[in-house]
């Protein structure tokens, strides 16, 4: 009871960690269970671990091969997770850099990196091909919180995500067919039996993925299934289909959720989001608890087969020349310059999904008798902790020795997607500003994405906008919803991440009739709230600049629109085209002759302005006679 309630505690433990500093979770779960498993042996006093997984006669959490039930289990619940998150449009719309690291560098990975393990470490094709297929995957766990804290360019750090998002899924199903493939051969030649073994497996592994898929969807849209029950009884259909795919033909099963997570992430699902944050959070229990035990089960005499030239010679070809070949090959004719490629090839750690396919399917084949099986986990998890203790320490370094680290954040985070909202964008956006609005209404979102504008549905009471990479070189937040309580809370959850050069919001009507009173993040003027920027909008959905000739002019024409209806200020534009937003306390800009005011509504005619401009100097020699 001790050792299985310590590893929950540890491994939550772990993930707040995690959490906290912005590293990986991966990394303190792995390092934790050597501690307490094949290190803990050199500390103890009879040279045991503090925590044995499998009984070995006298201690043990579990008998024979529960751990090996309970690892199968576990990392089907996490691949049809991963699976779940594969979308077939953000295939389509991701670019085709992504497409390419996704395709030709996941062949140059599985070809050099097994090329390498076969002639560097002297292993068979099959577990080098093996080897090769598991550190394929790289993973969003693993990208995000060593990208997060690093300003980079948009298109650098989105190709980054996403390569880390769509590989997950990808390179499990390349390891699991690999697996399967050998498994099927017995690890011996590739013979007949073991072509249609394979065969069955593929057969019957993506036949009952794709037809339980269906049939879940069918009852969860027919409301068969009550909502309360959605998250567990489908938890329940994927431990089911595993189970039952693999009784048909062994070793079918992990492919069979994969396909059921891809199919299902790829239905319009009601309740989706609710499921997917369900498994999202199983997938952390299970993570913590898995990482740790598979850990502290390699013991040291596997440590010390990975302890020498051989593997770190393995280690610096996967990362310095097998990865850098991928990226370079997969970006040819891209926008990327050389700087962009060289980091994006420096970026590559390996991920959850890799650690874990790795112990199972090395505690399997080496039960098997597979020759050289026992290298598989230690192998993989040496690659997973040397690329992750190498890019969550150098990252920040590397990006600015390379020059692509960004010293100045101009993106523009808008919290809400009204009308007068899309409109602000889409100038924000044809004047190069990086733009992304934020909405919880799905409706509201999609209307900008038809604009052209990046657009995230999120809810401001969430930590999701935080852990977004592609927000990483935001400097300004204007919170723009018809709620004051929500505009003000965005100001409270998000200024300290992405407000570094200002937050502002749009003022509420009762703040209006106390110009002097304004808010210091008030936003536009002190007598416009979100009803008049909705209302004018409609009426004029325009954004049009004026020239101005003086501070004084600017100050006559903010004068003129807070009384003009059809007419609110927004920005003003410098001699170098850069924009400035406007505070409800207008004075506290800088106005030079040149510069020009840009606002919302009904075009302001240039014998209007100019009248302006001659009674603020009328009014000039006035003062000064």
């Amino acid at each position: 009871m001790l050792e299985l309630s310590g590893i929950i505690i540890l491994g939550i433990a772990a993930q707040w960690v995690a959490w906290k500093f912005k590293i990986p979770a991966i990394l303190p779960l792995i390092l934790i269970g050597l501690a307490v498993g094949p290190l803990a042996t050199l500390y103890t006093e009879d040279s045991s671990k503090l925590i044995e997984p499998i009984w070995n006669g006298e201690r043990g959490l579990f008998p024979g091969e529960s751990l090996f039930y309970f690892v199968s289990l576990a990392i089907s619940v996490i691949l049809f997770e991963g699976g779940l998150t594969l979308r077939r449009s953000e295939l389509l719309n991701v670019g085709p850099v992504i497409v390419k690291l996704i395709t030709v560098a996941v062949i140059i990975t599985f070809v050099g990196a097994g090329m390498a393990a076969h002639w560097i470490l002297g292993l068979s094709w099959q577990i080098s091909l093996l080897f090769s297929g598991l550190i394929i995957v790289t993973g969003p766990t693993v990208i995000a919180p060593i990208l997060r804290n690093i300003p980079l360019k948009k298109d650098v750090s989105a190709i980054l995500k996403w390569e880390g998002i769509l590989i997950d899924p990808i390179g499990a199903l390349v390891a699991v067919l690999v697996y399967e493939f050998i498994s099927a051969g017995g690890g011996e030649a590739f013979t007949k039996t073991a072509l249609i073994e394979f065969g069955k497996i593929v057969l019957f592994g993506s036949t009952f993925g794709f037809t339980f898929a269906h049939s879940l969807t069918f009852l969860i849209k027919k409301k068969v299934i009550p909502n309360y029950l959605m998250n567990v009884f489908t938890l329940a259909t994927v431990l089911g289909v595993f189970v039952l795919a693999d009784s048909f033909a062994h070793e079918s099963g992990l492919l069979a959720v994969v396909v059921m997570g891809i199919i299902m992430g790829n239905t319009n699902l009601p309740n989706f989001k609710e499921l997917l944050y369900f498994k999202e959070s199983l997938s952390v229990l299970l993570i913590s608890i898995l990482f740790i035990l598979l850990a502290a089960n390699i013991n040291m005499n596997e440590l010390e087969l990975v302890f020498n030239w051989e593997a770190l010679i393995l280690f610096a070809t996967v990362v310095f020349v097998v990865r850098p070949l991928g990226v370079f090959l997969s970006s040819i004719n891209s926008s990327l310059n050389f700087r962009e490629k060289l980091f994006i090839s420096w970026v590559g750690p390996r991920g959850i999904v890799a650690a874990g396919i790795a112990s199972l399917f090395g505690i399997k084949l080496a039960s098997q008798g597979v020759h050289n099986a026992e290298l598989i986990t230690p192998l993989v998890f040496m690659i997973v902790l040397g690329t992750v203790l190498l890019n969550a320490t150098t990252a920040r370094a590397f990006a600015k020795l390379v020059g692509v680290f960004q010293t100045d954040s101009d993106g523009i985070l808008i919290i809400g997607s009204s009308s007068f909202s899309r409109v602000i964008a889409k100038y924000l956006i044809e004047n190069d500003r990086h733009v992304i609005i934020v909405d919880n209404n799905q409706s509201n979102t999609e209307a900008a994405k038809k604009m052209g504008i990046e657009a995230i549905n999120a809810n401001v009471y969430s930590d999701d906008l935080v852990d977004n990479v592609e927000l990483s070189d935001i400097g300004y937040m204007m919170a723009l919803t018809g709620n004051t309580a929500v505009n003000n809370k965005a100001i409270e959850n998000f200024s300290s991440h992405f407000g570094g050069k200002g937050v502002y919001r749009v003022i509420s009507p009762e703040e209006m009739e106390d110009a002097e009173n304004n808010p210091e993040e008030g936003l536009f003027s002190y007598t416009d709230d979100y009803i008049k920027l909705v209302n004018l909008t409609r009426k004029f959905p325009e954004i049009h600049e004026i020239p101005l000739a003086s501070k004084v002019h600017f100050e006559k024409l903010i004068e003129t629109t807070n009384q003009e209806p059809d007419a609110i200020p927004l920005f003003v534009k410098n001699k170098e085209n850069e924009l400035m937003l406007i505070p409800s306390n207008a004075q506290q800009l800088t106005i030079e002759e040149g510069f020009r005011l840009v606002y919302l509504g009904k075009e302001i005619s240039n014998e209007f302005s100019e009248q302006i401009t001659k009674e603020t100097s009328v009014k000039k020699e006035t003062d000064a006679d």
